[in-house]
């Protein structure tokens, strides 16, 4: 199975990278992530100095991560003068390198990173929400490099479509989507404090709970923009899920928090089973995936009612429970009212043991 995707021009092995953050912030990290068998690495974003981190600064649930990390909290002299030369003579990959923020950094640090990437992708989290300034931005950087530039959107851009199209028509390749949702706040009841936090209290969220927002955002940007290059990044966790982001219109994805969450050798689980996965849902090879594309069909406006399989059923009540209608009824066995039924489909998603269909999968 053909695992090969296209970045700018770049040819990367399979689909899936690691996001900028943690798990390669310094050599050994990345070197370690790299012999999982990822397409590419990904830096940590690098800065004109060292970030000063709170911590605690990381927690995470099953469904998502939340950080207080900023930028590498190691100076660019030593990525530049130690790190970036180790991994660039031991790496067999591309190495995308990571920098922000502001053009004026852009001037300062691309010419001292150029030679170590094969691409650079910029982080947008702290420059605000003007695309005057973003174009600004990108002007900067490709005065300075010929390298692929992808630009990361923070979800706080009230424009995306518009952000991308600044990016690209100022010298950008492509975007990265999306960057971590924020801020948010995590609080402990007993303490009556907050856990983790900038002394404002606040961190940022990834993981898989931000996943349909990413999807949503990759297909908005290759519906408008469909010759450039998006790597998918928000909540990815299993081959399915890369899968998903390809077909939203994602040539590659980056994965961060779900490492964290379940473990760091979830990047070599997820490579494994991808061509599996991908012969599972009748797919040839990654290329196929980006080509198929992804059907929307009509909305429908008269109900459809469920269909339950009662041999599957456990009468377990989740469905009578949960239905927002007051249409399903337990008694020897489930009891649907098709009079109250609305046909929203929440019974469906709901079943444990997927005895309910008819109204997702009409």
């Amino acid at each position: 199975m053909e695992l090969l995707t296209n970045i700018a021009g770049i040819k990367i092995k399979n689909p899936l990278m690691p996001a900028s953050g943690p798990l390669v912030g310094d050599s050994k990290k990345i070197l370690y992530i790299a012999n999982l068998g990822v397409g590419a690495i990904v830096t940590k974003t690098i800065s004109t100095k060292a970030a000063v981190v709170p911590r605690p600064c990381i927690y995470g649930e099953r469904e998502f991560a939340m950080n207080a990390e900023l930028w590498s909290e190691l100076p660019p002299e030593k990525w530049i003068n130690e790190i970036l030369p180790e991994i660039k003579s031991k790496l067999d990959v591309p190495i995308i390198v990571s920098a922000g923020y502001s053009k004026e950094d852009m001037e300062t640090l691309i010419p001292e990173l150029d030679r170590f990437a094969d691409a650079f992708e910029i982080s947008t989290h702290y420059v605000g929400k003007s695309l005057d300034t973003i174009a600004e931005i990108v002007k900067a950087i490709r005065k300075n490099t010929e390298k692929p530039i992808f630009m990361k959107m923070s979800p706080h851009i009230p424009d995306p479509i518009g952000f991308a199209k600044v990016a690209v028509e100022n010298g950008a390749n492509g975007v990265v989507a999306i960057n971590s949702l924020g801020p948010t706040m995590k609080i402990n009841i007993e303490k009556r404090n907050v856990l983790l936090g900038n002394e404002k209290g606040q961190v940022w969220l990834s993981g898989p709970a931000i996943k349909p927002l990413a999807l949503a955002m990759v297909n908005m940007l290759r519906e408008a923009l469909p010759d450039i290059t998006i790597i998918g990044v928000g909540g990815i966790k299993s081959a399915d899920d890369v899968i998903e982001f390809l077909l939203a219109g994602a040539d590659a994805v980056q994965m961060l928090s779900s490492a964290l969450i379940y473990g760091k050798d979830l990047y070599e689980k997820i490579i494994k089973e991808l061509p599996e996965k991908l012969k599972k849902y009748g797919f040839e090879s990654i290329e196929d995936v980006k080509n198929t594309g992804l059907k929307k069909e009509s909305p429908k406006y008269e109900p459809v009612h469920p269909i339950i399989d009662h041999e599957k059923c456990t009468l377990c009540r989740i469905c009578e429970k949960v239905c927002p209608y007051f249409a399903i009824e337990i008694k020897d066995k489930v009891i649907v009212n098709e009079e109250m039924c609305f046909g929203c489909g929440l019974c469906e998603s709901r079943c444990p043991v997927k005895a309910i269909s008819g109204v997702l999968s009409s």
